[in-house]
């Protein structure tokens, strides 16, 4: 009988936190996931040995168990292996042994979901030592995993919402975006991740948005800053700009005189606020004043005369 060394399975430490163990598990599970893997016999070993070693090393009951047995099954063999099943020279494997058939050494059949997808170890060594009673169990409904998928979005999308495509495998799920996303932001769709197993419910389907950086915008929660160009003109003697945002053209007033670096705020402007229709953030304008370029001579001249008027003295041209 082949031991099942689980945190090797999940390619975790043994000090490894519940976090760890989570966040590893569903990598995997993701990775050899059937829908992901469609008739891959390799990937379904994978992905039913990841299971097992989930269900042991999320239980903190069951994990303490399974690390005593590991230690004894480790002075097992550095004995040789000698004394099969606690006979002499090994030590007393019946401590782990179900004593009323079932998976006893962790607590019972009822704690899997199908014993079907569980191996040897479990139904051998928990199942059936010491006691010499067989595996007896009957199928119980249970939900099935949860998958996980990224999707990422331009921030006008992201902006927008609506339907998109979500490819899982050889299955393509329509769903409807709330405009607002954030980067990051994950939601759950139920019913959509993996089938349950003896009329168990479906897991469910969680999707992360990865929103991909925009050269205009900066945003920050609902709000965004954009950088807007202004012309030396209309800095200095005002006027009207108009300004393309991501819900359309919007003009704005440039007030004479209005120096570089200038920040203006438009109310509602901004980002959609997720899941509350018809609420925006701020979108702050940051105003670029452009010199003129490629002046001339007419226009050098003219420079040169208001700056005389500002009592500005100005080198000539040699």
């Amino acid at each position: 009988m082949e031991y099942k060394d689980y945190y090797q399975i999940l390619g975790v430490e043994k000090n490894a936190t519940k976090d760890q163990i989570k966040k590893a598990y569903r990598k995997l599970a993701r990775q050899y996931h059937p829908d992901v893997n469609p008739n891959n016999a390799e990937a379904e070993r994978k992905f039913k040995e990841v299971n097992e070693a989930n269900e042991v090393l999320s239980d903190d009951e069951k994990r303490r168990k399974y690390d005593q047995l590991g230690a004894d099954w480790q002075r097992y063999q550095q004995a040789g292996g000698r004394g099969g099943f606690g006979g002499q020279g090994g030590f007393d494997w019946s401590q782990y042994a179900s004593q009323g058939g079932g998976f006893g050494g962790f607590g019972g059949a009822h704690d899997f979901a199908d014993a079907g997808d569980f191996s040897d170890f479990f139904s051998s060594f928990f199942g059936g030592m010491g006691g010499g009673h067989g595996r007896t169990h009957s199928a119980r409904p249970a939900a099935g995993h949860d998958l996980q998928a990224e999707m990422e979005l331009t921030l006008e999308e992201a902006y927008h919402g609506g339907p998109r495509t979500v490819v899982l495998g050889e299955r393509k799920l329509r769903i409807n975006i709330k405009p607002g996303v954030e980067d990051g932001q994950t939601i759950r769709l139920r019913d959509q991740g993996a089938p349950g197993r003896h009329g168990g419910p479906n897991g469910s389907l969680l999707i992360t948005f990865r929103i991909q950086p925009d050269a205009r915008y900066v945003r920050t929660g609902p709000d965004l800053t954009l950088d807007v160009p202004v012309s030396l003109y209309k800095a200095l003697l005002g006027g009207e700009q108009v300004v393309e945002t991501l819900g359309g053209p919007v003009k704005v007033k440039i007030k004479p005189e209005t120096a570089n670096g200038t920040r203006l705020r438009l109310r509602g402007k901004g980002f959609p606020v997720y899941g509350h229709v018809g609420q925006h953030g701020d979108l702050y304008l940051r105003l670029q004043v452009q010199l003129p370029q490629q002046l001339s001579t007419q226009e050098q001249e003219l420079f040169r005369q208001l700056a005389q008027l500002r009592g500005e003295a100005v080198d000539q041209p040699s």
